[in-house]
């Protein structure tokens, strides 16, 4: 049987490969730079560990559970320390503690009295009508007011997606929102009826949902989806184009990446929406791929620092910082990442991991390394009491981090909906369509795998299932 191909080595893309060999299924991921796993990097340097990129895949579903069993790493999982569930929100340039419940919003400082009348309106609010795309923030203003805007989701959204509020699309960025209002028509209401559901299905919230990692960091799930996949994983392989045939497809490889074509059963673009767009891609009937090229993929600069922990006034008791807008800090946020696992600092020593850029200022990540540690290094001291110079410090620009689901998105699921319907054997998968966090893109591979299965299945490509499963 001629192999699938999946093209991008990201998490999406090596899950999807995983999956579908333990199938039986044959199976050739192609990634065109050196190394796998994209923004997910850990490294350890002088006792501390240090991530690139997420810090952490929150278990909103089974089926993440699943994949670290089938990977064998259950003893190797790390959950957050309990006493690092605190979360703070920067409000008159000091942290203030999230409230955890409808009682902590009452007398929480984070917002005056007449914001949290404000919200406690919120359940006699009218839902939009059905089909009206709002921003986020426009959706908020319109259910819970400015104040709640401005010092909840608008630092909210920035830890999320470095995102813009204005700009984001309420029912494509937050769909769980935006349908638990056309639901219940209350988001209150909603929460506490949208939980029996979620309950029956296995799923998490993702307020609720434990946040996990492992020993060695996020590195280590890479590292071993590549060791299990083996000789189906090619780097350095960039490709050029794609062309579907009567049997199904040709995917032809840039010079001096290896084979330079390959005939496949079907493929899976694991792959932002601009390479995607990039691609050479010959099908009938044709597609227009120009709106992916428009998907906006803000710039973002991680910078990890290390501090004696006697230099650090703020106790660090929480998950991390997020900073509103409004506060004029150059930040987007910071977590408290020797609070939230083990081992990731030195004895005496605490780490802090940094987000700089995004929508709300983009050119910042574009300075140097040396400018973006001064920058993160100035807003932690007026905002945690730093005194000291950081004993570690580590920085990664991504200078395309995150898919923004803006308004008008939905033009662009509808186009990768039309790619698989249209066109037989062509798969899409990843934080280009289905949700941004690393949960989002695992759960997006589980899907995808599904839809492969199905399709061999039906197209008579797939052979008889052998008798032992690839082993995980």
């Amino acid at each position: 049987m001629k192999p699938v191909i999946v093209i991008g080595g990201g998490i999406t893309g090596l899950t999807a490969a995983f999956s579908l060999k333990r199938r039986g299924v044959p199976v050739l991921l192609l990634e065109a730079s050196a190394r796998l796993g994209g923004v997910i990097q850990s490294a350890r340097s002088g006792g501390y560990l240090a991530e690139f990129g997420p810090n952490s895949i929150l278990e909103t579903s089974p089926v993440i559970s699943a994949l670290v069993h089938d990977l064998g790493l259950d003893s190797r999982r790390v959950y957050s320390s309990p006493s690092a569930e605190k979360r703070y929100v920067v409000r008159n340039r000091r942290p203030v503690e999230v409230p955890g419940s409808p009682l902590g919003l009452l007398t929480t400082p984070l917002f005056s009295f007449p914001a949290k009348l404000r919200v406690l309106a919120e359940p006699f609010i009218r839902r939009a009508p059905p089909g009206v795309e709002e921003s986020i923030a426009d959706f908020v203003l319109r259910r819970l007011g400015r104040e709640f805007l401005d010092y909840a989701i608008d630092p909210m959204v920035a830890g999320v997606y470095a995102g813009n509020p204005r700009m984001l699309s309420v029912s494509q960025a937050f769909p769980k929102l935006h349908a638990l209002e056309q639901r219940y028509r209350s988001l209150f209401i909603g929460q506490v009826l949208g939980a029996r559901a979620r309950k029956r299905s296995g799923e998490v919230s993702k307020q609720n949902a434990k946040k996990l990692s492992f020993d060695d960091g996020l590195q280590t799930l890479i590292d071993t989806l590549q060791s299990r996949l083996g000789e189906s994983v090619q780097t350095s392989a960039p490709i050029r184009g794609l062309r579907r045939e009567d049997a199904g497809w040709l995917v032809e490889m840039e010079p001096g990446a290896g084979a330079r074509r390959i005939e496949c059963a079907a493929v899976l673009l694991a792959l932002p929406s601009h390479k995607i767009a990039a691609l050479d891609l010959k099908t009938e009937p044709a597609l227009d791929l120009s709106p992916l090229a428009e998907v906006y993929y803000p710039p973002v600069a991680s910078v990890v620092l290390g501090f004696r922990r006697a230099d650090v006034e703020h106790p660090l008791d929480g998950f991390g910082m997020l900073i509103p807008e409004k506060e004029g800090f150059d930040i987007l946020g910071a977590l408290f990442s020797s609070s939230l696992f083990p081992n990731r600092a030195p004895e005496g020593e605490v780490l802090l991991t940094c987000y700089i850029g995004g929508a709300r200022a983009p050119l910042l990540p574009l300075n140097t390394h040396e400018a973006l540690i001064e920058i993160a290094v100035n807003n932690l001291s007026a905002i945690l009491g730093i005194r000291g110079r950081p004993t570690f410090q580590h920085v990664a620009v991504y200078r395309r981090a995150i898919p923004q689901y803006n308004l008008g998105f939905g033009k662009v699921r509808a186009l990768f909906n039309e790619m698989e319907q249209k066109v037989p054997g062509l798969f899409v998968a990843g934080h280009a369509r289905d949700g941004i966090s690393l949960g989002d893109s695992i759960i997006s591979a589980h899907n995808v795998t599904a839809r492969i299965h199905a399709y061999l299945d039906s197209s008579a490509l797939r052979p008889a299932p052998a008798n032992q499963p690839v082993s995980a």
